[in-house]
């Protein structure tokens, strides 16, 4: 829930109406509604101050906004890169500046819209590179699903996720750019929206592209008997021709 006082704050007794206006109506009722989320409104929210030159402190605020809802650092560059075209040069390079500023100590890594979470390092030993997690449900109570994000070059070891019967292992893609690949199937792409099933007995890796923080959301088929069984690393030659 997005909460604002910057109108009372500022201008509460010059101006109540326009405060409460900004204050519960723009911010409390529109950036909190349904139909988009709040990553979606700041990066639609910043592409219109750009294409009107509007990059004075409230445009500061929402870069930070959007920073903190989720557009990282480089998703912020190809943002206003391509406004760039219809906003003018100037105005993009106004842009950039505050950009540049706002993202400064930021490494890219933020886990996308669920967070980055704590590094993995319980199953570091089954990655290539540095991963993250963020538990998103208590697997006491219900079905376990977590945040997973790969820095850029992570992956996976192969591994196999046995059942009896049911199980196997869904990811669904948040952010970034990533790839999955089956045991001699073809390599697959994954981008935010991807859905990828992969049935139990099916040896498989997945992780990010070389270029690119990789996220997504991994839970485990409900199934009898289910386990994982680890296996080599993924080859370094087949990784990094993958494009």
């Amino acid at each position: 829930m997005i909460k604002q006082t910057a109108g009372r704050d500022r201008l509460g007794e010059f101006a109540p109406a326009f405060a409460r206006l900004n204050d519960d109506v723009l911010f409390g009722e529109v950036w909190n509604r349904a139909g988009l989320s709040p990553k979606l409104r700041s990066i639609l929210t910043v592409t219109v101050l750009v294409g009107k030159g509007l990059v004075d402190n409230s445009f500061q605020y929402h870069v930070e906004s959007a920073r903190n809802n989720g557009v990282t650092r480089n998703e912020m560059a190809e943002i206003l890169t391509h406004a760039a075209f219809y906003a003018g040069w100037p105005n993009a390079w106004a842009a950039f500046r505050v950009a540049v500023e706002v993202y400064k100590d930021d490494p890219g890594a933020d886990g996308g819209m669920f967070g980055l979470g704590r590094p993995n390092d319980g199953y570091a030993q089954h990655f290539t590179g540095n991963s993250y997690l963020n538990p998103l449900t208590n697997p006491e109570e219900t079905i376990f699903l977590a945040n997973v994000t790969f820095e850029p070059g992570c992956r996976c070891h192969w591994h196999i996720h046995h059942a009896s019967s049911g199980g196997g292992q869904i990811l669904l893609c948040t952010d970034g750019r990533g790839w999955y690949q089956s045991w001699g199937g073809e390599a697959r792409e994954l981008r935010p929206g991807g859905v990828v099933y992969i049935p139990a007995g099916v040896k498989h890796w997945h992780g990010a592209a070389g270029d690119s923080w990789f996220s997504h959301i991994a839970f485990e088929a409900p199934g009898q008997d289910c386990s994982t069984e680890w296996c080599e690393p993924v080859d370094n030659g087949q990784y990094t021709a993958l494009r």
